[in-house]
């Protein structure tokens, strides 16, 4: 069952130093959210552009393990995939700052939702990564031990 808090009855505020704080993460994580939607831009341009480049040169692909298509597809999966994380920032700091100044409550919750929703991705993210290098250290020790 889950608790509920209720900040007000516990003395629990939001005084100047918190807005100043908040106030300060949401500038931050704006400029963060702006960069790194420009590094998934360049990561799936980077992506497009190295899979043309590898398809036109003299590089055989019949001994390598790297299709430029595979390439290509990574890099943009990926680029969609960090594209999220980044969304939810610039919600959470877009929200926060009008908050701040206007005094919205709804603008505020709307905010922590997307801060929350921020943290949730890049923990699952984080979660699905280890479960991959698990798997594949797995698959790297039955390989080595079958030899």
């Amino acid at each position: 069952m889950e608790q509920s808090y209720d900040l007000l009855s516990n003395d629990l505020a939001l005084n100047a130093v918190g807005q100043d704080a908040l106030l300060t993460a949401a500038k931050w994580g704006k400029f963060l959210a702006v960069v790194g939607f420009i590094f998934c831009a360049l990561m799936a341009v980077v992506g497009i552009y190295m899979s043309s480049i590898m398809s036109y040169s003299n590089y055989s692909y019949s001994s390598s393990y790297i299709n430029p298509v595979y390439l290509m597809v990574f890099y943009i999966v990926l680029a969609i995939i960090l594209f999220f994380p980044c969304l939810y920032l610039l919600k959470f700091s877009n929200k926060m700052q009008a908050a701040i100044k206007t005094t919205n409550q709804d603008s505020f919750d709307i905010s922590l939702i997307n801060l929350k929703a921020m943290f949730k991705f890049y923990g699952i993210f984080t979660i699905v990564i280890l479960s991959v290098y698990a798997i594949a250290i797995i698959f790297l020790i039955i390989g080595a031990v079958a030899r």
